[in-house]
């Protein structure tokens, strides 16, 4: 059974209970596929699910947060602190206050979408680290990124089709 294939199109995805069974069918270029799963592996696939889509990701500087209610923090890496972290609404919203920024932005440009202080360079790097953003570094001093060529999905697509650990593309 294939699971995992490319598709055009975004999935169909459902499930539903037969009888003790909980079938999860997934439905892509009019081709399905089911999964039955007893009550407790149907559970089990519900707790990955949830801490896969609540990860925490950490970068060199910077991680990230998908918190169960759909916000997502980026912190300040090894720091315990609230003043070591900004909370947005999603991940999206992130998203989208990067695709408002200038190609060129340094810390301060952050400024104007309602950030302070230190949080502006947090946020900065984790543009710069999280591979989802097209922004590289273009300089530290004064911290600077550039936007890069994305795809559709927002992902970098530099010349090694990669970030680094450090959000600069290595030769």
């Amino acid at each position: 059974m294939r699971l995992v294939e490319k598709f055009s199109g975004s999935p169909d995805l459902r499930a539903e209970r037969r009888g003790d069974r909980v079938v999860v069918a997934l439905d892509c270029d009019d081709d399905a596929d089911e999964l039955v799963l007893s009550t407790d592996d149907a559970e089990q696939l519900r707790d990955s699910l949830t801490d896969a889509l609540t990860a925490r990701e950490s970068f060199v500087n910077t991680a990230g947060v998908r918190r169960p209610d759909g916000s997502y923090v980026v912190e300040r890496r090894g720091a315990d602190s609230a003043g070591n972290r900004k909370v947005f609404e999603s991940f999206d919203a992130l998203r989208r206050r990067c695709r408002r920024l200038p190609e060129t932005f340094t810390a301060e440009d952050l400024s104007a979408t309602g950030l302070t202080a230190g949080r502006r360079h947090m946020v900065l790097w984790h543009l710069v680290e999280h591979p989802a953003f097209p922004v590289a570094l273009a300089s530290r001093q004064p911290l600077t990124a550039e936007k890069t060529a994305g795809d559709d999905a927002g992902r970098s697509t530099r010349q090694d089709g990669e970030k680094t650990a450090t959000g600069v593309a290595e030769p």
